[in-house]
């Protein structure tokens, strides 16, 4: 036996030894191996095999199954390449294609010829607003175009062994803070910066004698204008910065602080001073990074909301208990160990709250359900799968209010009578984890989650387990399959989950956002919460505004809120003047609404009228330039890629149709295509046993309904927005200069490199990429 085997087995024992050696803890273990190896050693699957319960059967069925277990020796470094619906419309595709260009990868190749680093696709990395967004190991950058790609590896190499540093500044002296800075924290905060923006924080401040509060707080909502840093000086006056970059920090707190003591006012002017010396910036004024929280724009994009699942964002440190006590956190736990369990059941009804997950069952409806059974075990379980792409709004509430969501969770499991519970979250949402695994070490420290909570008869604990990389795991039945340690497939329903769940035992299972909601209605009252929305849709709704959109980002609204308001008085309106086309609803399972239903309302009712849905809450602008038929194609390769193959009309249907659609994409489409179509979406509708299959039509019908005439065009040979590859050519007009940036920016020198002469397109050698057009200053670039 070699060294090298020697170690992987003695790693391998310390996963079992941590993980258990039972088949439920199979993909824990699967996963604990690939996170030391990035992939699945041979040597190390074996020796699981023998010292545990698991067979190569097992192991075999559950690894082919989830995207994220790779069976070959991958690069030292992961490039994941989002390629959700906002990364999508962005030009994600092309991006990938320049990671390929880069590393010289050609066919199926994924991983580079040195082994540093493989690359890979992903439906969603949950920072839409950022899109495009590339993924280096932990480290996430946003807005990447084909240009930036050697950028992002040179910054990724530079930061590669680099670690954070703790803020100093937490006033443990005693001594009075001066103010305050308040700095987000959350996944798109930390994928543009906001992490070296504090360090920079932290090292301005540093033997000025300034006592500031630095403090991390969760998502503000107010993603497209990320990293925020809000400023609170001695008079608690309040300004909150945009887009801040790290050489703009130390003008920002000067603005605001000035140091205590001649000697360090002194030491820090001159440091200042110094400072300005070597960047060679000139600073503009900080009005121009300020938003004054008067400003239309706030205002515009805060008063529309209703914050209820994201009661004082902004404000909250996610983990600090203390704090969301002050907020009356707990406080619900508390009262309803007081009540009686059909109580807080009954109230729970009467709020009319439904599950936020997509389908918009009752909730007190399903609780009452659970708490009827008689068993002498019950589970509990928080989705947080959320595997739609375009859709971030788990991911955020489970990074920013932790202790709001395991509330919610504790409330439910006393009044149906839980034994257990499980957080099931995305292994692509790190930082959610990490938050959700602190906070529950927290709640253990403070009795509020174990045995006898508060003092009472009340025992309840919770564990997390991750995903693996399967978005029919959002499915209830294929969801407990998944933690049982078994390939995620659906069952037919009934027995329903509430009769017989996870291991045969009742389990309630509701979304993150479900939960987040439910400390609101026990601390006001369920009429409180059933006087927002509509008569049938009560409460607000937790969505992800992303796509072509000024003012993207996440926001809860009033349900009943039309989808103009949303974009047009939250959003923004559609970037660069362009025309509103359409909204795509509900991701996968969702449809397109176009421009002429656009003071639609959002409800469960009104959105099933025009043949989409609510979902999990993913709300993608699309404008003019988009290709409809394009996204009805982008749709269904995700949930033909994704559906588990148990069922025929799914594994099937999904497959032919993209096919037709892939057919029509590339200019060899019928006008029989159309009709198959139709025929095709309607039987995969009827005939799936899950709603992944029986909703994957929802966006083919919807785009047929809407833009028959876009199918047509294809049909005819031609794409009328230009973004279905095989049917465009490039051409540059006689507005070109000469300036050369084209033929400097294409990868495979299709255009000739002559100064001050027009150039010209090789039809033969163009991959098609768009670097051209994107650098073209004068808009010669032309696709015809």
């Amino acid at each position: 036996m070699t060294e090298e085997i020697q170690q992987i087995i003695s790693q391998v024992d310390k996963v079992i030894q941590q993980k258990g050696n039972t088949k439920k803890a199979l993909i824990p273990i699967l996963q604990a191996i690939q996170d030391e190896y990035n992939y699945l050693p041979e040597e190390a699957l074996r020796h699981v095999c023998d010292t545990t319960e698991i067979t190569p059967e097992n192991i075999t069925g559950v690894a082919s199954f989830y995207s994220q277990f790779r069976m070959k020796k991958a690069g030292q470094h992961l490039i994941k390449v989002c390629v959700g619906t906002a990364c999508h419309v962005k030009g994600a595709g092309q991006v990938y294609d320049a990671f390929k260009r880069h590393f010289n990868l050609t066919g199926d190749e994924e991983t580079d010829a040195e082994g540093n680093y493989t690359l890979e696709k992903v439906s969603c990395l949950g920072c839409c607003t950022l899109a495009p967004v590339v993924q280096v190991d932990d480290v996430t950058y946003g807005h990447v175009t084909t240009d930036k790609v050697d950028s992002v590896l040179q910054d990724f190499e530079s930061q590669v062994g680099k670690t954070g540093k703790k803020s100093k500044y937490r006033n443990a002296d005693g001594s009075e803070f001066q103010g305050e800075i308040r700095i987000g924290l959350g996944s798109c905060c930390v994928a543009s910066g906001s992490d070296e923006v504090k360090k920079e924080i932290e090292q301005t401040i540093e033997g000025t004698g300034i006592n500031l509060q630095l403090k991390n707080v969760g998502c503000v909502g107010m993603c497209h204008q990320v990293p925020l840093v809000e400023v609170i000086d001695e008079n608690k006056k309040s300004k909150l910065y945009a887009k801040v970059k790290p050489n703009e920090v130390a003008d920002i707190i000067h603005e605001h602080f000035k140091p205590k003591g001649l000697i360090d006012r002194l030491r820090s002017n001159t440091f200042h001073w110094l400072e300005k010396m070597q960047t060679d910036t000139v600073w503009e004024g900080v009005d121009r990074y300020a938003i004054d929280v008067r400003d239309e724009m706030v205002s515009s994009f805060l008063d529309r909301q209703l914050p209820i699942a994201t009661e004082h964002r902004g404000v909250l440190n996610p983990l600090d208990m203390d704090e969301y006590r002050s907020f009356g956190g707990f406080d619900a736990l508390k009262r309803i160990l007081q009540t009686d369990r059909h109580d807080v059941i009954r109230m729970v009804k009467d709020s009319g709250l439904r599950g936020r997950g997509g389908a918009g069952f009752l909730t007190g409806l399903k609780w009452e359900l659970v708490e009827k059974e008689k068993a002498e075990k019950k589970y509990l379980i928080c989705n947080g799968d959320e595997g739609d792409p375009g859709a971030f709004m788990d991911r955020m509430l489970l990074e920013s209010y932790p202790y709001r969501v395991i509330e919610g969770m504790l409330i439910a499991a006393w009044a149906v009578q839980a034994t257990d519970g499980y957080f099931y979250i995305r292994a692509e949402y790190p930082l959610a984890v990490t938050r959700i695994r602190q906070a529950l070490i927290n709640c253990r420290e403070q009795n509020l989650v174990g045995k006898n909570i508060l003092g009472s008869d009340f025992s309840f604990d919770i564990q997390i387990y991750e995903g693996a990389g399967a978005f029919v795991c959002g499915e209830e039945t294929a969801l407990m399959a998944s933690i049982e340690g078994n390939r995620g497939f659906p069952t037919i329903r009934p027995p329903f989950p509430a009769h017989k769940g996870l291991w045969g035992f009742p389990t309630l299972i509701n979304n993150t956002e479900t939960f987040a909601q439910v400390s609101y209605i026990i601390r006001n009252g369920e009429s409180r919460f059933s006087e927002i929305g509509t008569e049938n849709s009560k409460g607000t709704k937790v969505f992800s505004l992303t796509g072509k959109v000024n003012r993207g980002g996440l926001i809860e609204v009033p349900m009943g809120i039309t989808i103009r308001q949303i974009v047009e008085e939250i959003g923004g309106g559609v970037q660069n003047g362009k025309q509103f086309k359409a909204v795509q609803v509900g991701g996968p399972s969702g449809g397109c609404i176009p421009a002429s239903l656009y003071d639609t309302p959002i409800d469960y009712h009104s959105l099933l009228e025009v043949g989409a849905m609510m979902g999990s809450g993913g709300l993608v602008v699309l404008d003019e330039d988009d290709c409809m038929v394009d996204i009805a194609r982008y749709f269904l390769s995700f949930t033909q890629n994704e559906s588990c193959g148990k069922c025929t009309f799914c594994r099937v249907g999904t497959k032919r149709m993209l096919d037709i659609l892939n057919r029509i994409t590339s200019g060899k489409g019928t006008k029989k295509d159309l009709e198959e179509l139709k025929y095709l979406a309607e039987w995969t509708r009827k005939g799936s046993l899950c709603n992944l299959g029986k909703s994957a039509p929802n966006p083919i019908v919807t785009t047929l309904r809407y833009f028959y005439e876009e199918y047509e065009a294809h049909i005819e040979g031609r794409c009328p927005t230009g973004k279905c590859t095989a049917m465009i050519t490039y051409s540059i007009n006689d507005e070109c200069i000469g300036c050369t940036k084209c033929a400097q920016k294409c990868p495979v020198d299709a255009i000739k490199f002559e100064p001050h002469k027009k150039h010209s397109v090789n039809t033969e050698l163009c991959i098609k990429c768009d670097a051209c057009r994107q650098v073209c200053p004068v808009d010669a670039v032309e696709v015809v």
